[in-house]
Formats: structure tokens, sequence, C-alpha cells
């Protein structure tokens, strides 16, 4: 078994692209956010054609949503999953903020006031954006400074008051999680852990219980306790004495394996879903995935499922320049082929001509 090549073609990067950028976000369950332009080029890079204005709509139209389901990391989700998701982490991450509020000087009396703030500028379908939200708090006497309006705004959304809603004007916006999805899915706690490993081995697969327990911010008992429940629709692979599971229908070697580029996002799931990344990333190149280990994720070059490099874009005017820094030169006609589709298909995704493409030295 292949694991990069699978994993390509299970996280619909290689082929079977989604048509809207909902069902993508459905079939990956859950996708890595904190930085937004990112994360909506790593929802269109699974489409066939959508564009950046494409998946903010789904946001706009209610379709998927950005919050805090695991890690205390913002994610994108399938609207109508949102609440199961929260609550599913919520146990474990609202448990372990005492000490954080502790350090902030927040308690339940400030956290309780400010809800009831939040609630009542927002019902009827309103809309703060960030600024506005900090300064309803201020002007009822409670402080941001030091990321305690920050911090407020994650407690309400993992304790599902709140969630984002659509940008306006570059400024990201606040909802009530209750008015903006009208029909959430409802889940048993052993419900919504079956529901949640299914998704994620059937999208992120070939993937071990590590990696699943890792990814969604759960113990590894919980974990263990969601596989029991769907292992029956999965099969179990061993390479180098680990386990690896995948969808019972995967597809054969012959399917999956190409020599395909990609542009990849920062804190793309295809590296970032993974507890043990070194099926694609080789040890001597992270440091230049995460320049200073400051927890920045780069755009990454993807070939032939194996990260090969970096790029970033720089947006002029009316077009877009991509530079690119492989890790090893190449310098072959069909890299170069394959590079200038990947970066056609980007600018194409931002409705941008592109102006340049240019390869830069190698990363030493």
């Amino acid at each position: 078994m292949d694991i990069a090549h699978q994993r390509l073609f299970n996280q619909r990067i290689d082929s079977g692209r989604f048509e809207r950028p909902e069902d993508v976000v459905r079939w990956m369950g859950a996708m890595q956010a904190q930085d937004y332009q990112a994360s909506l080029w790593a929802i269109g890079l699974r489409t066939q054609a959508a564009t950046l204005a494409d998946v903010e709509q789904a946001v706009c139209d209610r379709k998927i949503l950005r919050t805090w389901p695991m890690r205390g990391t913002l994610h994108f989700v399938p609207a109508e999953d949102a609440k199961w998701m929260l609550a599913l982490s919520a146990v474990r991450m609202l448990g372990r903020d005492k000490r954080r509020q502790e350090l902030l000087e927040l308690n339940e009396q400030i956290i309780e006031r400010a809800r009831e703030l939040f609630v009542a500028a927002l019902q009827g379908g309103e809309r703060l954006t960030r600024p506005d939200a900090m300064q309803l708090l201020e002007d009822a006497g409670i402080s941001t400074k030091g990321q305690r309006g920050y911090h407020l705004l994650w407690y309400l959304s993992q304790s599902g008051t709140l969630c984002m809603g659509p940008m306006e004007k570059k400024q990201q916006t606040f909802v009530l999680l209750d008015e903006w999805v009208l029909r959430p899915r409802e889940f048993s706690r052993e419900e919504a852990l079956a529901e949640f490993v299914f998704r994620y081995i059937t999208s992120h697969g070939p993937a071990t219980i590590q990696d699943f327990a890792w990814w969604a911010g759960l113990t590894l008992t919980e974990a263990k306790a969601g596989f029991e429940s769907v292992k029956s629709k999965f099969q179990l692979e061993k390479i180098n004495g680990q386990s690896y599971w995948i969808a019972a229908d995967a597809p054969s070697r012959d399917e999956y394996l190409t020599s395909s580029l990609h542009l990849l996002p920062g804190f793309d799931e295809y590296l970032l879903g993974y507890k043990d990344r070194s099926a694609v990333l080789a040890a001597e190149h992270t440091f230049k995935i995460v320049p200073g280990n400051n927890g920045v994720f780069m755009p990454t070059m993807v070939a032939s499922g194996q990260v090969t490099g970096i790029w970033k874009r720089t947006l002029k005017k009316n077009a877009i320049e991509i530079q690119l820094q492989p890790f090893i030169q190449s310098g072959d006609a069909e890299t170069e082929t394959n590079v200038s589709e990947a970066a056609r298909r980007y600018s194409a995704f931002l409705n941008l001509p592109l102006s340049a493409t240019t390869i830069q030295p190698v990363i030493i």
C-alpha cells in the first residue's frame, strides 16, 4: 500500500473532486482553518472548478461555517454538524480551560455576563464584527485586553453559543449558532464518535487510531471506542509494524498512483491531518515547512504524494505571481509543465490572471 498516494486520492486532491464546497467539507469532516485565505483554497482545490467567491458564498448560504470544534483550533465544518462536533470536544476542552481563565482573570460570572450580552445583541439574525464584539464587552465594563476578549469569543463558541459568520469588509463576524444553523444534526456521544471516525478514515485514510485521536482532540480510549463501533466498514493493513485503517472498498494501486503536482495551502489537511506525517514529509525537510518551529505551516508543493517544496503568492494590482522553492532541483520538462498547470489552477480559483511563475533556488 502506498500511503501518500492513497491519501491524495481519498482527500480528493488528485481525483474525485467535488462540485460544491459544502460537499468537500462534509466529506472531510472538518478542515483546519486558522488561516482564512489558506482554508478557502484547501476547500477549492478539492472541487472541480469552484472559485474563492463560490467558497465564500457557501459560508454566506450557511452551508459551512468556522468554529473551534477540536484541539482549540479553528476549522471549517458542515453547518449542520457543528453542534455535535462541538459537544464531542467541549467537555475536555472547557475542562482544561480553568488555568487559562485564572491567568486572564476570568470567571463563570464574567463568562455568563458576556454570554448574555452577545445573545441580546445578536438575536434576530444580527452580526457583530470582531472589533464591534470587543467594543460591546468594553462598554459593559468587561476588559478585552491581554487576550481576554478573544478568549471569551473562543469560550462562547466552544460551548455552542457563538460561531463565525461571513466576512464583512475583511472583518470576521460572529453570529448566534442556534439562529445560524436551523436544522442541526443530533447524535448521542456514541453515535458522534462513530460518525467522526467514519468520516476521518474514509477521507484521510490510510491512518492510525493515534492519528485520529490527535486530529479529533480525543483520548486514545475515546478513539478506540469509536473505531470499535465502525471497524466492520474498514480494513486493517500492517506496514512496518504499524496498523493503518482504510475504507473496505479502497481503490487498487493502479487507480490512485499518479505523478501529479499540487500547490497546497499552509495548514492543509494533507499534512496536518495526522499525528505522524512521515509518510509524506521527510524529516530533513520539516524545518523548511515550519521555519523557526513557530507553528506556522508554509504552503507546500506536493509531487507524487511527497512534500517537495514550498511556494508563495504575490498579489499584483490585477494579477497574481507565484514563486516556488523546491527542496531538490528537477528541471525536467514534465515537472515544469505540472508546475504551470498547478499555478494556473490556483489563479483560476482567485479569478486573477497569472502574470508569472518562477522557480527559486533550492532551499538548503
